[in-house]
């Protein structure tokens, strides 16, 4: 986990689904826990920042990633 990935967790928006729109650190874990159990995260790099956030937020380390969020 670098830096650059918990700025792209913190600004990325779901780009499909029931929370599109989201920034990903918003996503509620519930349903990043039904891409895991699925074992359907999308490919590429969505697919590593979703997991990346799932263990983010199974950890509760969100606060490394608030101070990345641009307002505005």
């Amino acid at each position: 986990m670098d830096e650059h990935q918990l700025v792209a967790i913190a600004n990325t928006a779901m780009p499909f689904g029931k929370y599109k729109g989201r920034m990903l650190i918003e996503l509620p874990e519930p349903y990043l826990l039904w891409f895991a159990r699925s074992g359907d995260f999308p490919s590429g790099q969505l697919g590593d920042l979703m997991q990346l956030t799932l263990l983010i937020k199974t950890e509760g380390l969100e606060g490394l990633v608030r101070p990345f969020q641009t307002r505005s």
